[in-house]
């Protein structure tokens, strides 16, 4: 890395010379390609706004439509990463995507050659002695995994992966949490059924403060074997490793009086990710009725610099940036 970065001084290569709206397409149809985590589009937002590149949310469904999931990997599939390395790699995965016309090959990178140079050598098709990396005809999915689902509980956009589900809907009763641990406790103490929709909120980057990951409640779901059966809204965020009828970085968030900070234990929730739509079944007028009564509740911290960020955070559509004043 320490020689990467000399090379690239000497060389005058500067990081807005590479990250660019193409380079990030480029680098969200990998994330695409190979199954990747929700977190990317927390981390890209953010990425893009840094670099003053224009990309919002919308940008991470218009490339799902186009970019398949050509690789077989866990959690949704058979394969781990160093399976993936073994047979040739994120530069094989790359080469695959360019051969199909999915890349810009004209990027540059810090290598200080464009994308296309760097992969000149790589064949156009993935090595037909493994199965971790498929042949662009013959994708596990043929769009990306990576949705955006917006409604009336999260008009701002929430992200879920929706390959490998059995069953891509799900409407249930609202089981709702303020916080991580109490929701843990619940599914622990086996209080939650299948056809529930668990609603873990202020846990954004304003109310986590930092947006926190819901790595255990996902995992004792899964654990109890209810990983398909029982759908979980949140505003803060997943693990790589997360599977399952799951919705993150529902925005607004409940700490800036988002829908999901309205919504009340048993209320009828769907998640659809056929329809890409996450909804609270609730008249508007009751909504409307809930959000006048809402009061904003303390924050966690009132002093230093987790104060400063729930303060400064931006929402998580907008890639929970601290330097977001418009």
């Amino acid at each position: 890395a320490a020689k990467a970065v000399v090379e690239a001084i000497r060389i005058d290569l500067k990081p807005r010379d590479i990250v660019t709206r193409k380079s990030i397409e480029n680098a969200v149809a990998v994330i695409m390609a190979t199954g990747g985590s929700t977190n990317a589009v927390l981390h890209f937002l953010a990425i893009a706004h840094c670099a003053g590149v224009e990309w919002t949310i919308d940008d991470f469904e218009r490339v799902r439509k186009k970019v398949p999931v050509i690789c077989d990997l866990k959690p949704s599939g058979k394969y781990l990463a160093v399976d993936l390395h073994r047979a040739g790699g994120i530069p094989q995965v790359m080469k695959t995507l360019l051969a199909a016309g999915l890349l810009h090959g004209d990027c540059m990178t810090i290598t200080g050659k464009t994308v296309a140079e760097n992969l000149a050598d790589i064949p156009d098709v993935p090595r037909a002695d493994q199965d971790v990396i498929r042949p662009i005809t013959n994708p596990m999915y043929a769009q990306g995994h990576l949705a955006i689902l917006k409604g009336n509980l999260s008009p701002e956009g929430a992200v879920a992966k929706i390959t490998g589900l059995k069953n891509p809907k799900i409407t249930g009763p609202a089981r709702v949490f303020d916080d991580e641990q109490s929701a843990l406790a619940a599914i622990m103490a086996r209080k939650i059924s299948a056809g529930d929709v668990m609603v873990l909120r202020y846990l954004g980057p304003k109310g986590g403060p930092g947006m926190p990951e819901m790595l255990a409640p996902t995992g004792a779901l899964i654990g109890q074997g209810l990983g398909e059966s029982v759908g979980l809204i949140t505003d803060g965020r997943f693990s790589g490793g997360t599977w399952g009828m799951v919705v993150g970085h529902v925005a607004p968030e409940a700490f800036a009086g988002g829908t999901i900070a309205l919504v009340h234990e048993g209320d009828s929730i769907t998640i659809d990710a056929t329809t890409l739509t996450l909804q609270l079944n609730v008249p508007d007028e009751e909504i409307a009725r809930r959000r006048a009564q809402w009061k904003a509740p303390a924050p966690r911290y009132t002093r230093g610099v987790m104060a400063k960020f729930s303060m400064n955070a931006a929402s998580a559509s907008l890639g929970g940036v601290l330097d977001r004043f418009d």
